[in-house]
Formats: structure tokens, sequence, C-alpha cells
């Protein structure tokens, strides 16, 4: 039996929707008074290779794009992946037909995933390794991949293969129809998510019906992860937040920033091997929930 904090967090949750709906709207009002939210900093100004991002790169020349076709990074960020990696890559090359690279971050992951990557990329000029021994972490693995990339859009993706790459090739096409950030969305009609349990369901449509309300920028799925943007969208936004929390901030903020995003449903299925990196239990899925709150509120504010 819940008890304690625990059960108020469930309450918490369980009672938010309705809660939003009726109070948003008032509590913004109030909160936006006490709040000394700082501006967003400028990021177009900064250094296209910031000195932190790579210690170790290996990469053979990428193939040359085509004059109708917007060439495409996708960047996978990796940490003791070794199983799942190679069948992804392979999904990847064989599903996208515009000009390629994959683009692999990896943690200095301990059971070889950089060792299994590196032989890859000694094979095939189209795979990429970025290995780092010195920085750790999702957002950070992402944004390394962005700046290291030398294409026109780019895309990233979770490495458990419950992110299926034959969709890639329809996220590009949104590019190309003129969209600068098309997300992988489970929440759209024609997207399903059976992969995760019950309870990880209930806290993900929860936490994307908080944001939809209060962020209004059209989006269903803000924590997808799944994600192509055109490579000049990170001139401008630079990712920011722990785990799920950067993709809220990216589409809010771009939104915000009068930019066009579109959704492409997809199916998110099981992890194939290893283990989650997101966690299972009640207790993870309210801390990382609480996270998520804290980040939709921050933006709220600033709309405000």
């Amino acid at each position: 039996m819940l008890r304690g904090p625990a059960m108020a967090m469930a309450i918490t949750f369980y009672m938010m929707p309705s809660f939003i709906m009726q109070y948003a709207p008032q509590g913004l009002q109030y909160l936006a008074v006490l709040a000394n939210a700082r501006p967003e900093p400028d990021f177009a100004t900064r250094g296209s290779t910031p000195t932190w991002m790579v210690d170790q790169i290996m990469t053979s020349s990428p193939q040359r794009p085509t004059p109708d076709r917007l060439a495409l990074t996708v960047v996978l960020p990796t940490y003791n992946e070794r199983e799942n990696v190679p069948v992804l890559i392979a999904d990847i090359l064989r599903c996208v037909r515009s000009p390629v690279q994959v683009l692999v971050v990896d943690d200095n992951s301990p059971d070889g995933t950089w060792q299994v990557v590196e032989q890859l990329a000694a094979e095939d000029a189209r795979v990429r390794l970025l290995r780092r021994t010195n920085e750790r972490g999702l957002t950070s693995a992402i944004w390394a991949g962005i700046r290291a990339a030398d294409t026109d859009a780019v895309s990233w993706m979770d490495v458990d293969l419950a992110m299926p790459a034959d969709v890639i090739p329809r996220l590009l096409e949104r590019l190309e129809a003129g969209a600068d950030i098309a997300v992988g969305s489970r929440y759209v009609r024609g997207g399903s998510d059976p992969g995760h349990s019950v309870m990880a369901r209930a806290f993900s449509r929860t936490i994307n019906a908080f944001a939809a309300v209060l962020l209004r920028a059209g989006v269903r799925d803000y924590t997808s992860g799944f994600i192509a943007a055109r490579r000049s969208v990170f001139d401008r936004i630079e990712l920011q937040g722990d785990y799920g929390e950067y993709c809220i901030d990216l589409l809010a903020r771009a939104a915000r920033a009068g930019m066009r995003i579109e959704e492409v449903p997809y199916t998110c299925g099981a992890r194939f091997s290893g283990e989650s990196k997101t966690g299972a239990s009640f207790t993870d899925y309210l801390r990382r929930g609480m996270g998520y709150v804290v980040t939709v509120f921050r933006l709220a504010l600033r709309r405000s």
C-alpha cells in the first residue's frame, strides 16, 4: 500500500487533468506575478563546435547530397546498447533513401557498444562514431550529435528498437514539404503505444495532456523523443533539460518562435534487448513526472 509522499504524489497525478482544466488559467496569472523568469539565451552567436563536445570521433567521407533532397544525419545516443545498435543502423540505412549518415554518440559504454560501431564505421562510410569519455547524459549526447552533424537535417531516436526506422522517411518528407520540425507521435490519429505498460502509458498521457493545456503549441506528443528537424533550428534553440524534459522544452520554444511543427503517427513498440534507462517502478515515474511538471510550468510562465 502506498503511504506518505508516494500516496500524495499518486493522488496529484490522478487529479491533475481535471485540476488543470479548471484552475490553470487563474494559477498562471497568479504565478506569473511571482515568477522572475530569466530571458532565454541567444545561441546563434555561439561557436559551431563547443570545446566539450568531442572526446573522440571516427568518421569516413559521407555520401554527397542531391539537390532535390535534404541530406540527413540520424543521431543515436547510446549507453550499453551493443545488441540493439547494429540492428537499428542496418534498418536506418535500408529505409532511408535520401543521403544519410548515422552518427552514434556513445558514452564509453562498458558493454563495448562503441567497438561494435567502430567496426561498422570502418566498413560503411555512412556510419560515424563519436565516443565520449568525459561526458554523459541523453540530452548532451543528442546535442553533441547535432553540433557534429554537417547535413541539412538532423534526426534522433531511441536505440532500443521501440521506434521504427521506416518512420524516418516520413519525418523527412515533412521537412522537405516545409516543416521546421517533424515529430514521431504516439498520440495523433494512427499512432499508438502498445510497447509500454499501462502505468507508463497513463503517466505519459497525463503529462502530455498537462503540457497541451498549458503550453498551447498544438502538439500532442511533447515527450516523443523521436524527432527530425532542419539543422538551422538549432542555430536558435539549444537543447536543455534532463531526459524527456528537453523535448518538451524544444517543442514549446520552437512553437513560440513561430516554427512549423508537424506530427507523424507511429506505433511505439517494446525494447528489444537490454535494460530500460527510464526505470519501471512507480517511484521512477513519479520522479520523472515531477520534473516534466516543473518544466511545463516554467515554460508556461515564460509564455504568459
